[in-house]
């Protein structure tokens, strides 16, 4: 699955990254390296959707990212 979106940091408990995508989705990232983990980077990213996995932040569904490039 590919999304395109915003890279965020919130700061919520010890501080998560999310991509807030295009179609208003947001996402709690997984995976990538620290290039990716950006504030207000937009990115095309490429990777899986693990909406059945919990997460403290409770945001979003987690996000796996394989690949991605800015653009």
């Amino acid at each position: 699955m590919k999304v395109t979106g915003e890279v965020k940091f919130q700061d919520i408990e010890t501080g998560i990254w999310t991509l807030a995508s295009d179609d208003g989705k947001t996402y709690l990232l997984a995976g990538g390296d620290r290039k990716l983990k950006k504030p207000g980077s937009r990115v095309e990213a490429e990777g899986d959707v693990d909406a059945d996995s919990l997460n403290l932040a409770m945001v979003g569904p987690r996000f796996i990212v394989k690949s991605y490039r800015f653009i």
